[in-house]
């Protein structure tokens, strides 16, 4: 699935089962819930925090797409296409950072 296909599914999903797109602020907290979502699930998972129960069948997929699932809503209700936007970031990052990390000694 490309990017303008996930961006069209889930606006479909919207319009279909959603009733409407949250407003954009509301989206924000929710995307911002999420990756608190996410982070907690790696911090038990990578991080030196052990589980709780409550995070015990947590699915870290899962939580990352919800993170994606959001931000999809998000580029939907403010009119950007994340392919376009997601091409631009990669030709910036490699103009800035192309021998950047190469030449970082911290990474030999």
């Amino acid at each position: 699935m490309t990017l303008q296909q996930a961006q069209d599914q889930v606006d479909q999903w919207i319009k279909i089962y959603g009733v409407r797109y949250f407003s954009e602020l509301t989206n924000m907290t929710i995307l911002t819930e999420e990756v608190g979502e996410l982070a907690r699930i790696m911090a038990r998972t990578y991080g030196d925090q052990s589980f709780k129960n409550s995070d015990l069948g947590k699915d870290l997929g899962d939580e990352m797409a919800d993170v994606l699932w959001v931000l999809i809503c998000l580029a939907n209700q403010t009119g950007i296409n994340l392919t376009e936007a997601f091409e631009k970031n990669l030709e910036k990052k490699t103009a800035r950072d192309k021998d950047r990390h190469k030449d970082n000694p911290k990474l030999s």
